[in-house]
């Protein structure tokens, strides 16, 4: 089972992600911000990283970061409202990005795409 770390801290956008990637059959940690999706992921080593950008008590950015630094084969998708931190993001190393608000699927389709089923 693939399990994917989930960090955002919007609780009602977490919850909705967390369910969806459940309903298909990931297996999700969450954390509501980097600040404690970090420690989680050095736990749980997850093959799969999603976090938001913009988020108090450590931003998605020191969050992708972290991770290109110790476990660069860890792919890591970042979503967000604000496009600049997208591309942002690309240039550091997130393999893909969504921009808020997005469909389900559209997030579905893309981890999917990233781990390769």
């Amino acid at each position: 089972m693939v399990t994917v770390l989930l960090i955002d801290d919007n609780d009602e956008l977490r919850e909705l992600l967390r369910d969806g990637l459940k309903a298909t059959g990931y297996q999700v940690i969450e954390a509501t911000n980097g600040r404690s999706g970090l420690p989680k992921f050095y736990e749980s080593h997850p093959d799969l990283v999603i976090t938001d950008i913009v988020m108090d008590e450590s931003e998605g950015i020191e969050v992708l970061l972290s991770i290109r630094k110790s476990t660069p084969q860890i792919p890591v998708i970042t979503i967000s409202g604000h496009a600049r931190y997208l591309d942002a993001s690309r240039e550091l190393g997130a393999i893909a990005t969504l921009l808020k608000p997005f469909a389900m699927s559209k997030l579905l389709s893309c981890v999917e795409k990233v781990i390769g089923k």
